[in-house]
C-alpha cells in the first residue's frame, strides 16, 4: 500500500456559476511521481477543476492541500512559486521568438523578471546556463534540432512538444496537461506517452484527456467526472470496468 503524502489533494471542491453546479464536492489526490488522469464526458467539469487549481475559477467551497500543507486556493501568478506548471489546449507559442527563446521564456516565472529584457540582456553566464537547460529539455522532447526555427515553421506535434518543454523548464513539482493528445496521430500519441512516462520520474502529472487508450497507457490512477461529481477512481483497468463509468462515458465512446 502506497503511504506517500499526496502532492496535491482536493477535498469537497464545489463550484457554482449562478444556479449551475459545475463541480459538486469533488475530491482528488495526486501522489508524487505519478500520472493521474481526469476523464469524463463533455461538460462533466474537468476544465473547471483544472481552472480551480490554476486560479482561473474561484471555488464556492472546498479545500486544497499541496505538498502536505493546506493552502489558500491559488491565483494564477502564484503557481510557479508553488511548483505548478500548466499547458493549455492550444499551443500558445510566441510567434516572434525562436523555439529556444520560447522555451527559455518558461523560466521567467521563476525569476520574476521581464522576459524580453532578459533575453536581450542576460549576463553571459546566466544566459548560457539557461540556454543549456532549454536545449537539454528540447533534446528530451526530440526537437532540439528545431531550436532556431520560428513557431510557424513547426508541425503541430512539434509545436506541442515545444510548449511542453517550456512548461518543464521551471522544474515543476506538478505538471498539468490539458488534452495533450488532441490533434495528434497515433504515432505522435505513442511518442507523447513515452515522454510523459519519463517526465513522471521528476514530477507528478495531472492530465485532462479524452483519448481513452492514451489514458490507459500513461495513468497510474484515473478519476472520472460526470455532472460535476467524481463517480469512480482507481487504476485504469479497474475504472474502465465500472458500470457507472461505462454508462456515462466509456461505453458511449465505443
Amino acid at each position: 500500500m502506497n503511504t506517500a503524502v499526496p502532492l496535491l489533494q482536493l477535498s469537497g471542491l464545489t463550484v457554482r456559476f449562478g444556479g449551475l453546479t459545475a463541480l459538486d464536492s469533488a475530491s482528488l489526490e495526486v501522489l508524487p511521481n505519478t500520472v493521474v488522469s481526469l476523464i469524463g464526458p463533455n461538460g462533466a467539469g474537468k476544465t473547471t477543476l483544472f481552472n480551480s487549481i490554476s486560479g482561473f475559477v474561484h471555488p464556492t467551497s472546498g479545500e486544497i492541500s499541496f505538498r502536505g500543507e493546506q493552502i489558500a486556493w491559488p491565483h494564477p501568478h502564484q503557481l510557479a512559486q508553488l511548483g505548478i506548471s500548466r499547458t493549455l489546449q492550444g499551443v500558445g507559442l510566441f510567434s516572434g521568438l525562436t523555439v529556444l527563446e520560447n522555451v527559455m521564456m518558461g523560466a521567467d516565472s521563476q525569476k520574476k523578471s521581464n522576459v524580453v529584457s532578459d533575453l536581450l540582456g542576460f549576463s553571459g553566464k546566466s544566459e548560457n546556463h539557461l540556454k543549456g537547460k532549454a536545449i537539454d529539455i528540447l533534446e528530451s522532447m526530440g526537437v532540439a534540432q528545431l531550436r532556431d526555427r520560428l513557431p510557424h515553421e513547426l508541425s503541430y506535434p512539434d509545436s506541442k512538444k515545444v510548449a511542453l518543454a517550456r512548461a518543464l523548464i521551471m522544474e515543476p513539482k506538478l505538471l498539468m496537461l490539458d488534452e495533450p493528445a488532441a490533434g495528434l496521430d497515433q504515432a505522435d500519441i505513442d511518442n507523447l506517452a513515452t515522454i510523459i512516462n519519463e517526465i513522471k520520474k521528476n514530477c507528478a502529472v495531472l492530465v485532462v484527456e479524452h483519448h481513452v487508450d492514451f489514458v490507459g497507457e500513461i495513468s497510474d490512477n484515473v478519476f472520472v467526472l460526470n455532472f460535476g461529481k467524481i463517480i469512480a477512481s482507481g487504476p485504469f483497468n479497474t475504472v474502465k470496468e465500472n458500470p457507472e463509468v461505462l454508462a456515462a462515458y466509456l461505453g458511449s465512446s465505443k
